[in-house]
């Protein structure tokens, strides 16, 4: 069977996901909103198309998109910070209505740890995994919930949902924007990131996993991971560590507030994709 994607959304992950997926095999349609990149996604050996969605409509070529593909992955983001921002989830509706015309049959949804609430700390962490129930406490978070329950309720296809923690990688931590500011708050609130290389690790072996069983028609594989590597220091000492190594200047922490947040756990990967995590964040 040709082990053929089409991957929505190719940036600051979806890209160097897309040149592993051909490393290994995999035939890749890749979609951008930009014109600029269709020239870089081809240069990459990705069949490029560019598509934008809208809360009634989608710009471009879907059809060509999803056509010949059996599995779809979905790594947009939900683009909500602005108080105009249009829906996420009548995208992903819109999104919806074109699957259910094509010949996808697995869909792989890249979602975000913000569907959970952060807690009070008193003495330990309140640790979550995937049996915990959503509270999320912002916009984009309360509109990936909707997603992920409008994707896995499809009896068109399966789903699966990859719930990852802050993404992090060579190019991206967030010390660089913490260096050195003051009144930084959450000081022992646990930290919950995973490294780029683990997210394309990780999907890739879903994948595999999934092309195993892409003829099946049965829908019993819709399943949740939360994807955050196994370390989880307090905000403080890890910043602080951060910055050290990077010779940057310490941020410095709150103290006169209640410290807010969770430990993700993680184990499922683990146990049920055999994952090993190989960086330590």
């Amino acid at each position: 069977m040709t082990k053929q994607i089409s991957l929505l959304g190719c940036g600051w992950l979806g890209l160097p996901l897309a040149k592993t997926l051909i490393e290994n095999g995999f035939s890749v349609k890749g979609s951008t909103t930009s014109m600029n990149k269709l020239l870089i996604l081809e240069e990459n050996k990705i069949e490029p198309f560019l598509i934008s969605l809208f809360e009634d409509k989608i710009e471009g070529d879907i059809t060509g998109f999803l056509k010949n593909s059996e599995v779809l992955v979905i790594d947009i983001p939900p683009g909500l910070r602005s108080s105009t921002s249009a829906s996420f989830v009548a995208k992903i509706q819109t999104l919806v209505t074109q699957i259910e015309k094509s010949e996808i049959k697995k869909v792989l949804f890249v979602s975000s740890t913000s569907v959970y609430e952060d807690v009070e700390i008193f003495s330990t962490p309140l640790e979550v995994t995937e049996e915990t129930p959503t509270n999320p406490e912002t916009e984009s978070g309360k509109q990936l919930v909707e997603v992920e329950n409008l994707l896995l309720s499809n009896p068109n296809f399966n789903t699966i949902i990859l719930r990852f923690g802050g993404l992090i990688g060579e190019d991206r931590h967030p010390i660089k924007y913490l260096a050195g500011k003051e009144n930084v708050e959450n000081p022992d609130g646990p930290i919950n990131f995973i490294h780029q290389e683990d997210c394309i690790g990780i999907i890739l072996e879903i994948l595999e996993q999934l092309l195993d069983s892409a003829r099946s028609d049965n829908k019993t594989d819709k399943i949740i991971f939360n994807a955050v590597a196994p370390q989880h220091p307090t905000r403080e000492e890890y910043y602080h560590k951060k910055a050290k190594n990077m010779n940057l200047p310490l941020p410095i922490f709150a103290k006169n507030t209640a410290s807010k947040g969770k430990i993700i756990n993680s184990a499922k990967i683990e146990t049920v994709l055999s994952y090993i995590f190989k960086k330590e964040v």
